[in-house]
C-alpha cells in the first residue's frame, strides 16, 4: 500500500518536470523567435528605405520628364485629336496602297 502512495508522488515529480521542461523549451523558441524578428524587422527598414528613395528618385525623374515634355503639349494634343488620327490613318492606307 505504501508503494502506491509512493507512485503517486512519483507521478507529480515526473509531471512537474515535464511541465518545466516544455517550460524551458518555449523559452528557448521565444528567444529564437524574437531574434528573427529583430533581424527582419532591421531588414524590412533597410528595404523600406531603399524603396522610398527609389520612390522619390521616381517622382523627380517624372518631374523632369513633365517640364521637358511641356513645349509639346499642344503637339500632342493635336495630333490625340480624332481629325489628326484619321488623316494620319489615311496617310498610312495610301501609303500601303501604293506599295
Amino acid at each position: 500500500m505504501t508503494d502506491l502512495g509512493w507512485i503517486g508522488v512519483w507521478l507529480l515529480v515526473v509531471g512537474v518536470l515535464a511541465i518545466v521542461l516544455e517550460g524551458v523549451f518555449a523559452a528557448v523558441w521565444t528567444a529564437r523567435i524574437v531574434k528573427r524578428s529583430r533581424a527582419l524587422r532591421k531588414a524590412l527598414a533597410s528595404e523600406q528605405a531603399k524603396l522610398q528613395a527609389d520612390f522619390a528618385r521616381l517622382q523627380a525623374a517624372l518631374a523632369d520628364m513633365e517640364v521637358l515634355w511641356q513645349p509639346y503639349g499642344r503637339l500632342l494634343g493635336w495630333l490625340r485629336h480624332p481629325i489628326a488620327i484619321a488623316l494620319l490613318q489615311s496617310f498610312a492606307r495610301r501609303r500601303a496602297a501604293a506599295r
